[in-house]
């Protein structure tokens, strides 16, 4: 027997007071019937018609933007990026929101994930409860800082460029994004059209004057002659195997951070913003207070850069492995380092490279996992191996709270946190938490 198809309900429209501000970028928001509303757009207290995107009858919730706004926060500024509001680029979520209220935003989120995923207030977490801004970020009410340094451009059929709307794969066309670092907007991609080029990514190194696009043509479609208005490498993803492949100059971008220069090949994963590098590895380094001789762990390590640092620390004595699964940023990670014959890097997966290691104890560990977190399994492998500090650099307070949780069933607790607004604007936040065994002092 077939089930009637549940109606839609997108372009609905409720009016409605906001609530809290949840984990994703939106609030969330009743209707006078009891309905969920996840609302974009909006801000805590303000009263909005919101028009339903996306649900149907029955479901859980509702996601809706903010169309109009009936009574506005005192938070709020006039979005300066014309491509920013309901229906338009995805890329942003706080344009309407001021600088200082993005970072409480921010906050109440790490606040709200920290309390109902691992049940920690923010005094139990050591955490001040503020979120940082990056060095030089501070900018006036109604503008935003250019800070992002790798921006992947969608090009839609006529070969115009853009960027996705929100949960979508439609494009939004534009001249040019605001949060763009000043060497992205150089490159001039925005003014020339990409025939038969599906994506455009855009790189701007930090410290190095190295400047790559990496394209992905579209099935069947033709490389264009590459002509920018700076110097440029250009990489291309390849149809068949999703490679991607030098077509000229370098491969790699030489980034500069720790005092060291880092090769990052082949689109690899760097910080996006400019500060971000040095200002994770000055919280993580004063969290751990590594020692000579000390023996460290850098895991998800990428193209090196804790492992370097610790391993500047922890001196001749001492000893650093890293493990990344990627095998380029290996590669990377091992020309990076090469001068350093105590640091060890290794190719794999962590839940599967460590054990495979033989190592039974360490002093040291430094954990950067993706988005999804480290997981049980990893969790309680690490707490055996007896670390006196770990740092865990986080870039989503859910997977945080669910591994932190994880951690103080093996004995660990928070001695130290700090939250970092390395993506303003954005919804995105970055966190470093420094445990220790519980009852354990310094």
């Amino acid at each position: 027997m077939q089930t009637e198809p549940k109606k839609s309900l997108v372009g609905e429209e409720y009016e409605v007071e906001v609530g809290p501000v949840a984990h994703g970028g939106h609030c969330i928001a009743r209707t006078d019937e009891g309905q969920v509303l996840f609302v974009r757009h909006a801000l805590p207290g303000e009263r909005v018609i919101a028009r339903v995107t996306d649900g149907e009858e029955g479901a859980r919730f509702l996601r809706t933007d903010a169309v109009q706004i009936l009574t506005p926060s005192k938070d709020r500024v006039e979005a300066p990026c014309p491509f920013s509001g309901p229906g338009k680029c995805g890329g942003c979520d706080w344009q309407h929101a001021a600088p200082g209220a993005q970072r409480r935003l921010k906050a109440e989120v790490i606040t709200e994930q920290l309390s109902r995923l691992a049940g920690l207030t923010p005094e139990e977490a050591r955490w001040d409860g503020t979120v940082e801004p990056a060095p030089g970020d501070k900018v006036p009410k109604g503008e935003v800082p250019a800070w992002r340094t790798r921006v992947q451009y969608a090009i839609d059929a006529e070969g115009h460029v853009g960027l996705r709307k929100h949960r979508s794969h439609e494009i939004q066309p534009i001249d040019h994004c605001l949060i763009a670092a000043p060497g992205v907007c150089e490159l001039g991609i925005e003014k020339r059209d990409w025939p038969q080029i599906a994506t455009v990514e855009a790189i701007a190194a930090t410290g190095s004057h190295d400047r790559q696009v990496v394209l992905t043509p579209r099935p069947g479609g033709r490389l264009p002659i590459v002509e920018l208005d700076k110097p440029v490498s250009v990489l291309r993803v390849h149809e068949k195997d999703g490679g991607i492949h030098r077509v000229h100059g370098r491969p790699f971008v030489r980034e500069r951070a720790a005092d060291r220069t880092w090769r990052v090949g082949n689109s690899g994963f760097w910080q996006v913003h400019p500060k971000a590098a040095d200002v994770l590895v000055e919280a993580v380094m004063q969290g751990l207070m590594p020692k000579k001789g000390d023996m460290a762990l850098d895991l998800y390590c990428g193209v090196g850069l804790f492992a370097g640092a610790l391993a500047d620390r922890v001196g001749e004595k001492g000893a650093v492995l890293g493990i990344e699964s990627s095998k380029r940023a290996v590669e990377d990670a091992r020309h990076n380092l090469q001068d350093l014959d105590r640091v060890r890097i290794e190719h794999g997966k962590v839940e599967q490279v460590l054990p495979r290691t033989g190592i039974s104890d360490v002093d040291l560990i430094v954990l950067d996992p993706p988005r999804a977190g480290a997981g049980r399994q990893t969790v309680a492998h690490l707490a055996s191996l007896g670390a006196r500090r770990i740092a865990y650099v986080a870039c989503d307070p859910a997977a945080l709270a669910r591994d932190v949780k994880y951690f103080a069933g093996e004995g660990y607790a928070p001695r130290r946190m700090r939250a970092f607004d390395l993506f303003p604007v954005t919804h995105h936040v970055e966190c470093v938490m420094i445990l220790e065994r519980a009852g354990k002092g310094a």
